[in-house]
C-alpha cells in the first residue's frame, strides 16, 4: 500500500485530503507543521507528500529544501492559498513535483497524486483471475467485459486485489476505503461486498467467520 504524508495546519484539509486518498486505496499519515512532517519522514516509509506552503514555525518551502537537502527523492506536491507566479517558481525551484492552488478539487489532486506515483513505477494494473483493473483509467472488467463501479467500489476491490489470499478485517477496510475510524456497529463494508459480488459473481470474496474477507 502506498504511505502518502499530508502535511496542513488547517483540520478540515486534512481531513478532506486524507479521506479522498484512502478512498484510491492509500494509507494516509498527518503532521501540522513542519517538523512534525520531517520526523514522519525520517521514520521512514512515505512513497509521497502533500505538503501545505502557508504552515506554522516552518514554511512548506523551507521543510522542502530540508528534505532535498537530505537526499529525499520521494515527489512532493505543494498545496498554497497564494497565487503568485513567483511562489509557484520558489517550489518549483526548491524540488517540487507539483503545484496546486486552494481551493481545490480533491478529485483533481488525487489525479495529480496517482500521476506522480505512476512516475515512480507505481503499479497501473492488477489481476486475479478474469478479474483486472486499470488503475489509470479507473476501468474495471470481467474475463474482458468492462464492469461499471463507483468510486467506493473500485477502491474496495482494489484493496481485495492488492492483498490477494490475504484476509482484510473490516476495521483495515474501513481505514483503506472509506478512512473511518473502526466502527463496530457499521455493516458499510458488508454491504459493497455485496455490490462487488453481485457484479464479479458470488465466489470472488470469501467470508471468513470473525476475521473479515478475503479474495481467493
Amino acid at each position: 500500500m502506498t504511505r502518502i504524508l499530508v502535511v496542513d495546519d488547517e483540520p478540515d484539509i486534512l481531513s478532506l485530503v486524507t479521506r479522498g486518498l484512502a478512498a484510491d486505496g492509500h494509507e494516509t499519515v498527518t503532521a501540522e507543521d513542519g517538523p512534525e512532517a520531517l520526523d514522519h519522514v525520517e521514520a521512514g516509509d512515505i512513497d509521497l507528500i502533500v505538503l501545505d506552503v502557508g504552515l506554522p514555525t516552518m514554511d512548506g518551502f523551507e521543510v522542502l529544501r530540508h528534505l532535498r537537502a537530505r537526499g529525499e527523492t520521494m515527489p512532493v506536491i505543494m498545496l498554497t492559498a497564494r497565487s503568485a507566479t513567483a511562489d509557484t517558481v520558489e517550489g518549483l525551484d526548491a524540488g517540487a513535483s507539483d503545484y496546486v492552488p486552494k481551493p481545490f478539487s480533491v478529485v483533481e489532486l488525487r489525479a495529480r497524486v496517482r500521476s506522480r506515483l505512476r512516475e515512480r513505477g507505481e503499479v497501473s494494473a492488477l489481476t486475479r483471475g478474469d478479474v483486472a483493473l486499470d488503475l489509470l483509467a479507473r476501468r474495471a472488467t470481467l474475463g474482458g467485459r468492462e464492469v461499471v463501479l463507483s468510486a467506493r467500489e473500485f477502491a474496495l476491490a482494489e484493496q481485495f486485489l492488492r492483498h490477494p489470499g490475504e484476509v482484510l478485517t473490516r476495521e483495515a477496510l474501513l481505514r483503506s476505503v472509506w478512512g473511518m475510524d473502526f466502527d463496530p456497529g457499521s455493516n458499510v463494508v458488508d454491504v459493497y461486498v455485496r455490490y462487488l459480488r453481485t457484479k464479479f459473481g458470488p465466489g470472488c470474496i470469501e467470508t471468513v467467520r470473525g476475521e473479515g474477507y478475503r479474495w481467493p
